[in-house]
C-alpha cells in the first residue's frame, strides 16, 4: 500500500522544522557562531542576492535559489554548535514535506514568486543580522516565521490542483486534515 499523507501531519512537520531552526539561531546568536560559519553564510546570501538581482528570472536563476537555499539552511543548523540540533534538523528534513525547498515548485509558479522569494531571502539576512548581534530571541522569531512560506506554499497548492502536481510526491497528499 502506498503511504499518504494528511494536510495536518505537513503542516507539523513543517512545523517542527520552524521550530528547530528557530532554536538553531537562537543557539548561534547565543552561544556565538563560528566565524567561517558566518562567513560561508555570507557569502551564500550574497550569491543568492546576485541570483535574485537578475533581470530575467527563469529558470536557472530559480534553480540558484534552490541551491542556495538549501545551503543556508544548512549553515544555519550547523551554527547552532550542536550535533543534537544538527542530527535532529536532518531527521525533520527527511519526513514528507519538510525541507525548506520542498514546496519551491508551487512557489515558482505563482505571479508573486519573485517578491515571495525576495522576502524570504530578506528573512534570511535578518537571521544573520540578528545572529550577529547575538538577538537570540529575535534570530528565532525570524526562522520560525521563514518556514510558515512554507506553510503558505502548501495552502496555495491545495488550493489550485496544477499547483500540486508541480511538488514531487504531491499525488501522495490527502486533503483532510483530520490525524489518521
Amino acid at each position: 500500500k502506498v503511504r499518504r499523507f494528511s494536510v495536518a501531519d505537513i503542516l507539523d512537520a513543517i512545523e517542527v522544522r520552524g521550530t528547530m531552526e528557530g532554536l538553531a539561531a537562537r543557539l548561534a546568536a547565543e552561544r556565538g557562531a563560528a566565524v567561517g560559519l558566518m562567513e560561508q553564510a555570507r557569502e551564500c546570501v550574497t550569491v543568492i542576492d546576485v541570483v535574485l538581482s537578475r533581470s530575467e528570472f527563469d529558470e536557472t536563476a530559480f534553480e540558484g535559489y534552490v541551491a542556495g537555499n538549501e545551503r543556508f539552511h544548512a549553515l544555519l543548523a550547523e551554527m547552532a554548535g550542536s550535533a543534537v540540533v544538527v542530527r535532529q534538523l536532518e531527521r525533520v528534513v527527511s519526513l514528507p514535506f519538510a525541507s525548506p525547498n520542498a514546496f519551491m515548485s508551487v512557489q515558482a509558479a505563482t505571479p508573486d514568486a519573485h517578491e515571495t522569494l525576495l522576502v524570504a531571502h530578506d528573512q534570511h539576512h535578518q537571521v544573520l543580522d540578528a545572529i550577529e548581534r547575538r538577538e537570540g530571541a529575535r534570530a528565532e522569531a525570524l526562522m520560525r516565521e521563514h518556514a510558515r512560506i512554507a506553510r503558505r506554499n502548501l495552502q496555495r497548492a491545495l488550493e489550485h490542483q496544477p499547483s500540486l502536481e508541480l511538488v514531487p510526491g504531491g499525488a501522495l497528499i490527502h486533503r483532510e486534515t483530520n490525524r489518521d
